[in-house]
């Protein structure tokens, strides 16, 4: 098999069920390199109080344990308190410790992650480091600024550096700091449950296409914080019809439905919280739209947006400059891409989808195709497993017949 016996070790800020983009990337790669032959473990917070709960805002100290997700070996640590974004994790020296000790081949850390990132500056010898830089620190100018000689430090160390997609390097110091040792590798996602939805996921969709009562059905999916561009699509909302779904929770919740009020469409907009995987499924293939509308370099690209294209729904993003959210979906080929923050083309872009004949289903044909071809959770393990393999001057892992089987079906 394409890993077999290479033993991995990812560090991530926290694990599903805990909410996030990179909390899933970091589930999705480990279990994909374990189904290529890897041996592969994660380290993490554990964000939950009592073993409950999705989000990773800190509610109370937690305890250290150990589990098994299918064949990755995952050991949550054990939270202390959380200050400025860094976690306080007790166990932390003497887990990574006993991890790099049983021997490891490659460790895999995922930033922005300060907490994993000083401690691996103060590991004195290490294993062959990999980071994938998620996202630049931009909103925390201070605390970033303060930490950037530690960050500057470690990527120094690694062996490679991965950028989600070649469209975020050039707006980040960081990785141009570092563009040598710079690589893409494009995040991606188990697509079965979108290409080949469940019983669950179809009465799912059937309920939502109910409460839509043949009115548009417009989405949102994510953590509500400031630069997910929620205020954008309440604004863009008052100028359309149709019904948004917001989908997540997060600090900014409680001023959004204030928004909400004074915009006039308090009515129309359903606050979901966290969705089941079969209720989310359903809600995609039952939607009009996802509407992507981020604001900042903090979204560098959108998982969302990847479940959205495998369950053919056409994307509304926005174009970040230096973010792969615009290469993600395509504009004018698996959605419509509009200026940062503007409600006013988002509505246009909306009403495109509901009076140009043909548009939205040849949007949608196109996105799962797209997801299909360059998106799939095996083929990016393949990719991690070749730039492993690349920089540490081994024989690159052939595509195995399963991966290439896989390709394909998905494509059928």
């Amino acid at each position: 098999m394409a890993g077999a016996g290479l033993r991995v070790l990812h560090l991530g800020k926290f694990y599903p069920p805990a909410s996030g983009g990179m909390e899933a990337h970091v589930q999705t790669l480990a279990r994909a390199q374990a189904a290529l032959g890897a041996q592969v473990e994660v380290l993490c917070a554990n964000h939950a109080v009592d073993g409950q709960g999705t989000s990773h805002e800190f509610h109370g100290r937690s305890p250290t344990r150990e589990e098994w997700d299918g064949p990755v070996r995952v050991v949550r640590l054990g939270r202390l308190a959380s200050v400025a974004r860094m976690d306080v994790l007790p166990d932390l020296p003497r887990v990574l410790g006993r991890a790099l000790a049983r021997g490891v081949d490659v460790v895999h850390l995922h930033t922005p992650n300060p907490t994993l990132v000083l401690a691996l500056d103060m590991v004195r010898r290490l294993p062959p480091v990999f980071i994938t830089h998620h996202s630049d620190v931009i909103r925390q100018k201070v605390a970033g600024a303060l930490f950037k000689p530690f960050e500057a430090l470690l990527y120094a160390r690694a062996r490679r550096v991965l950028a989600t997609s070649d469209a975020y390097v050039p707006g980040s110091p960081l990785l141009r700091a570092f563009r040598g040792k710079v690589r893409a590798l494009p995040l991606g996602l188990d697509l079965a449950p979108y290409l080949q939805p469940s019983a669950a996921a179809l009465d799912a969709e059937a309920r939502w296409r109910e409460e839509a009562a043949g009115a548009p059905l417009w989405l949102m999916v994510g953590r509500l914080v400031y630069y997910k561009g929620l205020f954008t699509a309440l604004e863009a909302l008052a100028r359309v019809p149709g019904r948004l779904v917001v989908v997540g929770q997060g600090p900014l919740e409680a001023e959004a439905r204030r928004r909400a009020r004074v915009l006039g469409v308090e009515s129309r907009v359903t606050w979901a919280g966290y969705l089941p995987p079969d209720a989310l499924v359903g809600a995609l293939r039952a939607a009009t739209a996802l509407w992507f509308c981020g604001d900042a370099r903090s979204e560098a690209y959108g998982l969302s947006q990847v479940e959205a294209m495998a369950s053919g729904l056409p994307v509304l993003n926005t174009a970040i400059p230096h973010s792969g959210v615009a290469w993600v979906s395509l504009h004018e080929q698996t959605g419509l891409t509009v200026p940062v923050g503007d409600a006013a083309a988002l509505a246009a872009a909306a009403r495109r989808l509901l009076e140009e004949p043909g548009l939205a289903r040849r949007l949608g044909r196109a996105a799962r195709e797209r997801a299909v071809a360059e998106f799939r959770h095996d083929v990016m393990a393949w990719r991690s497993l070749s730039l492993y393999a690349e920089a540490l001057g081994r024989p690159a892992p052939a595509e195995t017949a399963t991966l290439l089987s896989r390709g394909l079906a998905g494509n059928a």
